[in-house]
């Protein structure tokens, strides 16, 4: 099962709760969990893995050939990202724009847009007991997300087996890199606040998720502050509402120090138990084994 972590926006708690269902999980079976927030990945603050293996991603942009090229702007025609202009007798190509789509280089009549790697950022792999943890960290200055975070999926389906649980951060909002992120999920968690504002980015979360014809559910955090529109907002929708986190001073204290909750907190690990039901998850399978022992 595919699983992406999602939010209308930041600092809903999108990140504690990946970290701390993908660690709880790995009591009872194998899991990987995958930072997709790649702008600013954190979920390793939390996960503190031994590092297996890192390398470095590349994407493809067109590099200008000047001694062959015949000016017929047919590479800026056909780019629908205004990553290629021309000016007087010469062709400028801005990485920042390009999305690799090749149709610059394949549709150049005389070969002279052929695609070169470029380093965007790197792919790092980690491991605690039962849990692997891949993380994509998009270079400074890089302004597609969408590469890497595609990359960092065919990197879990080229190392892990299809049937293997995976558990991914998605980064926030409901633009391109989120719906990247969230294109081969079986179930979106939507994680959210119960504050005007929570509810509204929320209601556009929902409308992308429902425009993937994905099928998700909500994890209402820090309940008790605000009041209850998000509430009353799902049952209008039709939206499960799947667990609760209750604010709390602790939660803060322990997040702060880059602890995992569910250890410490029996509200949190009761929210995850409950998440786990809810999606079918298998749980229980490491106290099973030790009574067998």
């Amino acid at each position: 099962m595919k699983i992406s972590i999602a939010s209308g926006k930041g600092g809903t708690g999108k990140t504690t709760l990946a970290s701390n269902l993908a660690m709880y999980l790995s009591e009872f079976q194998d899991v990987v969990l995958a930072d997709l927030d790649v702008e600013e990945p954190n979920s390793g603050l939390f996960i503190r893995a031994a590092a297996l293996h890192e390398e470095i991603f590349n994407t493809m942009i067109p590099e200008w050939q000047q001694e062959v090229c015949t000016l017929c702007d047919r590479c800026r025609e056909v780019c629908n990202f205004n990553a290629i202009t021309r000016i007087a007798d010469e062709i400028l190509v801005f990485p920042q724009l390009c999305h690799s789509c090749y149709a610059c280089s394949e549709l150049c009549p005389v070969n002279a847009l052929p695609m070169k790697p470029k380093k965007c950022g790197i792919i790092r792999h980690f491991r605690r007991e039962k849990l692997d943890f891949i993380e994509g960290v998009l270079d400074i200055g890089e302004e597609q997300a969408v590469p890497l975070i595609a990359g960092t999926l065919s990197y879990i389906s080229e190392h892990f087996p299809a049937g293997i649980l995976r558990i991914a951060d998605a980064p926030p909002g409901t633009s391109c890199p989120m719906i990247a992120a969230l294109k081969d999920a079986d179930y979106v968690i939507l994680v959210t606040e119960p504050t005007p504002v929570g509810l509204y980015d929320l209601g556009l979360a929902v409308d992308t998720v429902r425009a993937l014809k994905k099928n998700f559910g909500v994890v209402l955090n820090r309940d008790g502050i605000g009041n209850s529109d998000v509430e009353t907002y799902c049952k209008k929708e039709h939206i499960p509402l799947i667990a609760r986190i209750p604010q709390q001073r602790r939660i803060a204290e322990h997040y702060a120090e880059g602890k995992l909750l569910y250890k410490n907190i029996p509200e949190v690990r009761s929210a995850l138990e409950q998440i786990s039901r809810t999606l079918g998850l298998v749980i229980g399978t490491r106290n099973t084994e030790k009574g067998r022992q």
